[in-house]
């Protein structure tokens, strides 16, 4: 007896996959804190401490890409939000803001609150465009996706780390790559 083939397969993963995977991101991140390796010789940062650092410095830039594309296009504002917001959430996770070299080394770093007076005026000025912001496509969907490509990257990135650090900070390099995944599943849909 054979089987009829769907006749549309869905690409990437099912919702159910993402939202246990996200579920999975925020217990994990919720628990983490950083913790500074022992495996320091010579007074330079360890391994775990270089990609901590790297992975914070990482997820704020990431943040600074989300609030010039809500700039730019503050009618994504609302679908972008919760997604800078967990790139924050991630950036504080790996120690951003905490006082170290990741903190201060991210360009684009910005509070939630100065993201949200940054895109109201963005929204409440009439000759707003993506022009604005260099770096940010003209176009919404474009800029979608490059945030997805992005987003992916990232998470391509912290995967190929994981055999470099011990167990707790692998972890949560690899709880925020199948975040940042899922986040560029969001994007790539919504750009279509």
């Amino acid at each position: 007896m054979s089987f009829p083939l769907p006749s549309r397969t869905p690409w990437g993963p099912r919702r159910r996959t993402l939202l246990a995977a996200a579920a999975g991101t925020f217990a994990l991140a919720g628990c983490s804190t950083p913790e500074p390796s022992r495996d320091t010789t010579g007074g330079s940062p360890s391994a775990a401490d270089r990609a901590r650092t790297r992975a914070a410095r990482d997820s704020t830039t990431l943040a600074g890409r989300y609030t010039a594309v809500i700039a730019a296009h503050p009618g994504l504002e609302e679908r972008l939000a919760p997604l800078r917001a967990e790139a924050v959430r991630h950036a504080k996770a790996f120690g951003a803001g905490s006082g170290g070299a990741a903190a201060s080394s991210a360009p684009n770093s910005a509070s939630p609150s100065a993201s949200a007076s940054a895109s109201g005026s963005a929204s409440a000025s009439a000759s707003a465009s993506a022009s604005a912001s260099p770096g940010v496509a003209e176009r919404p969907k474009d800029a979608l996706a490059d945030l997805a490509s992005a987003e992916l990257a990232l998470a391509d990135e912290r995967t190929q780390a994981l055999v470099e650090v011990p167990g707790e900070l692998a972890r949560l390099l690899a709880s925020v790559a199948a975040a940042g995944a899922a986040h560029a599943f969001l994007l790539t849909k919504a750009a279509k």
